[in-house]
């Protein structure tokens, strides 16, 4: 039975996963879109960052329009564009012994695309999780569900998995982002262009 999480909580992922293997991982995101009659356009992605949360270039940058890390390990299945349906919206797949060794963490994102535009923000949003998944036996090990959206707010720094020795661990942080996507790419050290 996964864990369910409350924000700034941590779990070690090899000990959830018991006597399976942990290599592959899927890391499944969904939300529920108020009815504003615009279309809702959230979209997940990762920075593959160093211990301080930095990326050393775009490349480590993966999201709907740059779907594959350099390495293999991370890749994004591609765009939900209306967030319709039940379960997971987008989904990543993680091949933890693949990241690179200047990789420390994975931070998973979600921003609302064309979000000032359309007058959208998380504080429409609602339901929205994530949540860890090892493929060996398609366990679920541990899922986030944030409590609140955020008025205003268009972009979440949603949850990471980081290093600890061999082991990775998974961090619920639900924290909302200034300044959109654009915001998150800068705290991350890229620039939007």
């Amino acid at each position: 039975m996964a864990i369910n999480l409350s924000k700034g909580s941590v779990i070690s992922l090899a000990k959830e996963s018991g006597p399976a293997p942990l290599d592959r991982i899927l890391i499944g995101l969904g939300w529920d879109p108020a009815d504003t009659g615009v279309a809702f356009d959230l979209d997940a992605s990762v920075f593959l960052t160093d211990s301080w949360g930095r990326c050393q270039s775009d490349a480590d940058f993966v999201f709907y329009g740059s779907k594959v890390h350099y390495s293999g390990s991370v890749t994004h299945q591609g765009d939900n564009l209306t967030g319709d349906g039940d379960g997971d919206d987008e989904q990543i797949l993680a091949v933890l012994t693949q990241v690179p060794p200047a990789i420390e963490r994975l931070r998973i994102a979600v921003s609302i695309h064309d979000a000032a535009a359309r007058a959208q923000h998380f504080g429409l949003v609602s339901n929205a999780f994530i949540r860890i998944v090892n493929q060996s036996d398609n366990r679920e090990l541990a899922r986030f569900t944030l409590s609140e959206g955020a008025g205003g707010q268009d972009s979440l720094t949603f949850a990471e998995l980081f290093r600890d020795g061999a082991d990775w661990r998974f961090r619920a942080i639900g924290e909302f982002n200034l300044g959109g996507l654009a915001g998150a790419l800068a705290a991350h050290g890229l620039t939007a262009g």
